[in-house]
């Protein structure tokens, strides 16, 4: 039972690694200083698509299941929960590249976003 509710949470923490290192930079439109976490964040998860690796917490998960008498699963998190939703078929090299240029993407609006807010605060108060 403990296995079996540790991997359940190990799929939340993963998907809120997920959420953050697409949308994390939004956080930081409010809370600048996030950007020291989330700008790691978001080259790890970019990277792991890159490289088209998988993430250590699936690994972790699928240990949990098989602790609780549970299969595993021999695809990465992607594409055993989200791909499924998003793409019918299955996970390929150039849907991750296509993925990790989405995260990076996102994340360059929003910091550019910052980067000019930024510039406009310091040009008003240079003018006061």
């Amino acid at each position: 039972m403990f296995a079996r509710l540790a991997a359940d949470l190990v799929v939340l923490i993963h998907f809120a690694f997920i959420v953050f290192v697409i949308a994390g930079g939004l956080l930081v439109l409010r809370h600048p200083r996030v950007a020291w976490l989330h700008l790691p964040v978001v080259a790890w998860g970019a990277g792991i698509e890159f490289v088209g690796g998988i993430c250590p917490l699936t690994p972790l998960e699928n240990a949990l299941r098989r602790a609780a008498g549970e299969a595993g699963y021999a695809e990465g998190f992607l594409e055993h929960y989200l791909l499924p939703l998003i793409y019918p078929a299955a996970l390929t090299y150039e849907v991750q590249i296509g993925l990790g240029l989405f995260v990076l993407l996102v994340n360059a609006l929003i910091y550019g976003i910052i980067v000019l807010r930024r510039r406009r605060d310091l040009r008003r108060g240079a003018g006061d």
